[in-house]
């Protein structure tokens, strides 16, 4: 059976439009993102206490109307706490995700592109900096330099520059193998042009589902850290430092330290539901 050249139109402009469309798991995930997101933006105008104020008598609180998830093992209010915790955690983790994944993705298609000796130093060398186990290295630098938000942001891209570079190089490799880049070199087209016109246009997709998973590493390795004392120092903190600060309520219940490792779940968990259900066009490079 034929199809009308209205018909085919139709289902040409319902298939694109399908094709960049979420479904429901995705926006939800979409949506707990962008809600932390801009919490971490906004929220030293919405936390109801000052962070480092004693609000409560007692500590590790239940539950109120005017603490809405509790004190902490001070008295202050977990829910500016959290709220404040969010702008460390998402902030450091996104900016320390931005670094490793464009430096890597660079640094993997100039390697594929050029090849010979540059592609094998550069290989060799993120070889063995990827050997060194990630929570060991963070151990190592922050308790040796110190800890502070630049020199963790710093840390953990380091950290995660050779999985990036692992992972654009592979898919670059492919790209640069095949006919339309051995027609783009007989022009005479410079190593530049090939990298931003013809190799990245064909990658972004999943480079992009890359950053996303990473930044989920970061976020835990980040909350590892901080559990171990190891994080954003007080009076502020992470997520991962108010669990560390409350565990001595977790006997009682206390929502001063489940609250912050939900908040931990709820992000890592959103990200890898919006990863798992990107659009088909986002995910699959060759449409």
């Amino acid at each position: 059976m034929t199809m009308t050249h209205s018909e085919t139109k139709s289902a040409r402009i319902s298939g694109t439009r399908l094709g960049y469309r979420f479904n429901i798991v995705g926006m939800v995930g979409l949506s707990i993102i962008l809600c932390w997101a801009l919490v971490a933006i906004f929220a030293p105008l919405i936390i109801p206490y000052p962070v480092g104020e004693i609000v409560d008598l007692d500590y590790f609180g239940p539950m109120s109307r005017d603490f809405w998830l509790g004190s902490d093992y001070l008295g202050r209010d977990m829910f500016s706490r959290i709220l404040m915790g969010a702008r460390y955690t998402v902030g450091i983790s996104l900016a320390a995700v931005t670094i490793a994944c464009f430096t890597g993705v660079v640094l993997g298609m100039i390697a594929a592109v050029a090849g010979g000796w540059l592609d094998t130093v550069l290989s060799r060398f993120l070889d063995a900096l990827n050997s060194i186990p990630s929570k060991l290295f963070g151990l190592v630098v922050v308790a040796a330099v110190g800890s502070s938000i630049p020199v963790l942001i710093l840390t953990l891209s380091v950290i995660y520059i050779p999985g990036a570079y692992r992972f654009a190089r592979a898919l670059a490799v492919n790209i640069n193998a095949m006919d339309f880049i051995t027609v783009a070199r007989i022009r005479g087209e410079s190593t530049l042009y090939l990298i931003r016109s013809e190799i990245l246009p064909n990658i972004i997709g999943p480079v992009l589902a890359d950053l996303g998973i990473r930044f989920v590493f970061i976020v835990l390795l980040l909350s590892g850290l901080s559990f171990l004392g190891l994080g954003v120092q007080p009076p502020y903190a992470d997520w991962g430092a108010l669990v560390r600060e409350n565990i001595g309520g977790l006997p009682f219940g206390a929502p001063a330290v489940m609250a912050p490792s939900f908040a931990i779940a709820s992000l890592t968990i959103s990200v890898n539901l919006l990863i798992d259900n990107l659009p088909r066009k986002i995910r699959d490079r060759s449409e």
